[in-house]
């Protein structure tokens, strides 16, 4: 699993709903540099979820539960301490693999761009508008300044954060968009939610440890 290193820094988050932003300081952490592909999360855990079949297709169809669990069992594969406890909670000490935070997410996607988007959107993301209604192979699009594939398009990625507990209770936050979205939701700032138990054909994840 190639993982890329993030430099520290501070995003301003965003979210349409409510008209509100807030900044937030990142430190530094490591990334994947593609989401886990279907390969790479079977010889994890022997399992083949995603609706479609390709070794290096992003693997889709997981819950943000089904994430979790595979952070811990790669952890313990690699003798690293899990981030994630049994009971889900999340220890920041360890060195295992957990899923980005919503601002490390943003943070990672950007690259030190201020735009929407880190480039121009075909040459980076496979959306509706060229992905010929399926998913792709992971790589194929140009990478943002830090080497990251596919930030933006094909598959949308689960984050850590509850989007908003008052308002949807345990509902988690997505980014990214995936290979069925119009242009306008494949944005750094665009904020999805869904329960996570919920599993689909374009939501997969990408794995972060911290620095």
């Amino acid at each position: 699993m190639e993982m890329i290193a993030v430099p520290p820094g501070r995003v301003v988050l965003s979210d349409r709903r409510t008209r509100r932003s807030w900044p937030v300081d990142v430190g530094p952490f490591r990334i994947g540099a593609v989401p886990v592909t279907q390969e790479q999360y079977a010889a994890v855990t022997g399992e083949r979820p995603s609706a479609s079949d390709g070794a290096q297709l992003p693997v889709e169809s997981v819950s943000f539960e089904d994430a979790v669990r595979f952070c811990v069992a790669l952890s313990v594969h690699e003798g690293l301490t899990p981030a994630y406890s049994a009971a889900g909670e999340w220890n920041p000490a360890a060195d295992g693999y957990r899923l980005p935070t919503e601002a490390e997410w943003e943070h990672a996607c950007r690259a030190g761009t201020t735009g929407p988007r880190y480039g121009e959107l075909d040459e980076i993301a496979w959306y509706r508008g060229n992905s010929g209604e399926r998913i792709h192979e992971v790589g194929g699009k140009r990478p943002n300044a830090w080497g990251l594939h596919d930030m933006l398009g094909n598959a949308w990625d689960w984050c850590w954060d509850v989007y908003d507990a008052e308002v949807y209770g345990e509902y988690r936050v997505l980014r990214g968009g995936g290979w069925f979205d119009e242009h306008w939701s494949c944005r750094a700032s665009v904020r999805r939610r869904s329960h996570p138990t919920f599993r689909t054909d374009d939501v997969g994840f990408r794995v972060v440890r911290s620095a």
